[in-house]
C-alpha cells in the first residue's frame, strides 16, 4: 500500500530556524493531497523531507510500512517532479524518460515498453525524438512527469510543477494532472502556493503557515469551514473580507456593530456568540456573499448597508466592486449585469447565514 505518514516531523536549520514544526498527517493509498501556503511556510521543505532530500531533525516519516528517516532518496520508491523540469538538454525525450531505468539496469524491452506507455498517457508519442529545447514549457513538464511515471513508484511528489508556466498552460496542465491521477490511481503529494491549484487538484488540502499545519480537510470544508482567520484569508479569491466590530444585544436579538453600520445576526449564531456580547470580534464575509440590493428580491431592512463604491472591475460574467465603509474596504463579487458607478453610494446586503466570526485575540473561528 502506497501510504505516507508524517509523525511529529521537525526540520531545523542552523541558526535556530525551524522550517517544519511538529508536522503530522497521513496520505492514504491512491490519495492526491496538496500542501499549500505562502512562501516560507515549510511546504517544500516537508516535501523534500518525504523525498529524503533533507534529513529530519525530529519525528518519523513512513512510506508504506517502512520508516524511511535514514533511507536514501533512491531507495524510497518515490518519484519527484520539480519546478524547473530538470531535463538533460543533450538527450531526446525518449532518452530523458528512459535514463533512470537504464541506471537501474532494466532490460531494454521493458524500458521501451514503459517509456512508450507513459508517452501514450501524456500525448508525447510524436515528440520522443525531440530535444528539450525543441519543446514548449507544457511539453517539457509532461516529459518530466513521464520520467516519473516510467518508474512506477509508490508515491509521486510534485514541487510546484506548474509555477513556470503561463496562465493558460497552468490551467491546461492542472486538468492533465487531474486526469493523470484518475488514470494511474497513484498516491500523490503536491506542493503549491496557488490556492486555485490546491482547491481543484486535492482530495484533501494541508494548509501550512510558519512551519505549522493549520488545517487538513477536503477543499470544500477548508473553504466553507476554515478553522481560523489565516485559513479563511488564504483560501478563496478574492480573499475573504474582514471587519472589526462588536457583538451587541438588543431586545433579545444579537447584532454586529461595525461602527458605521449594524447588521442583525441569524438565530443559529446566538449560542456561539452569546459569550461575546459587548466584546470585539472579527466578522468575515466572502465577496460572493455580498449582494447588490437591486438583485435581491427580499432583503431584511436591518441588514441593508449603504456603502461608497470606489473601484469597479468588469470581468465579463462577474463584476468586482471595491467599497469603503469609512472604516473598512470590502470587495464584492456581483453579477455581470450590475452597473455600479464609481464614487456613488449603493445599498448592499450581507448573506448573514454564510458569514464567519473570529475571536479578536486568538483569530480562531467562533462560528
Amino acid at each position: 500500500m502506497a501510504q505516507v505518514s508524517l509523525r511529529n516531523v521537525v526540520k531545523s536549520f542552523p541558526g535556530g530556524v525551524v522550517a517544519v514544526n511538529s508536522v503530522s498527517f497521513g496520505v492514504e493509498n491512491k490519495e492526491f493531497i496538496v500542501l499549500v501556503g505562502p512562501s516560507g511556510c515549510g511546504k517544500s521543505t516537508t516535501l523534500r523531507l518525504i523525498a529524503g532530500l533533507e534529513t529530519v531533525s525530529g519525528g518519523d516519516i513512513y512510506i508504506g510500512d517502512r520508516k524511511v528517516n535514514n533511507i536514501p532518496p533512491k531507495d524510497r520508491d518515490i518519484a519527484m517532479v520539480f519546478q524547473n523540469y530538470a531535463l538533460y538538454p543533450h538527450m531526446t525525450v525518449y532518452e530523458n524518460m528512459a535514463f533512470g531505468l537504464k541506471l537501474k539496469k532494466y532490460p531494454g524491452d521493458e524500458i521501451d515498453s514503459r517509456v512508450r506507455e507513459a508517452a501514450g498517457i501524456l500525448g508525447l508519442e510524436k515528440l520522443l525524438h525531440r530535444k528539450p529545447r525543441e519543446l514548449s514549457g507544457g511539453q517539457r513538464q509532461r516529459v518530466a512527469v513521464g520520467r516519473a511515471i516510467v518508474r512506477k513508484p509508490m508515491v509521486f511528489l510534485f514541487d510546484e510543477p506548474l509555477s513556470n508556466l503561463d496562465a493558460k498552460l497552468r490551467v491546461q496542465m492542472r486538468t492533465e494532472l487531474h486526469r493523470l491521477h484518475i488514470k494511474l490511481q497513484a498516491t500523490m503529494v503536491y506542493v503549491t502556493h496557488d490556492q486555485t491549484e490546491a482547491m481543484t487538484l486535492g482530495d484533501r488540502i494541508v494548509v501550512m503557515k510558519d512551519g505549522v499545519v493549520q488545517q487538513i480537510d477536503t477543499p470544500t470544508n477548508v473553504y466553507n469551514l476554515p478553522v481560523n482567520k489565516f485559513v479563511a484569508s488564504f483560501i478563496g479569491a478574492p480573499p475573504m473580507n474582514f471587519l472589526n466590530g462588536r457583538v451587541l444585544k438588543k431586545e433579545g436579538k444579537l447584532y454586529f456593530d461595525e461602527g458605521n453600520f449594524r447588521v442583525k445576526l441569524v438565530e443559529g449564531m446566538f449560542k456561539a456568540l452569546e459569550n461575546y456580547v459587548g466584546k470585539d470580534v472579527i466578522l468575515g464575509v466572502r465577496s460572493e456573499d455580498i449582494y447588490d440590493k437591486l438583485f435581491v428580491s427580499e432583503a431584511p431592512p436591518e441588514n441593508i448597508v449603504t456603502i461608497t463604491c470606489e473601484v469597479v472591475e468588469h470581468l465579463g460574467s462577474d463584476v468586482y466592486i471595491y467599497m469603503n465603509t469609512g472604516r473598512h474596504v470590502l470587495v464584492a463579487r456581483v453579477s455581470g449585469d450590475a452597473d455600479p458607478q464609481i464614487n456613488q453610494d449603493m445599498d448592499i446586503v450581507f448573506d448573514m447565514s454564510k458569514v464567519h466570526f473570529f475571536d479578536k485575540t486568538t483569530e480562531k473561528t467562533i462560528i
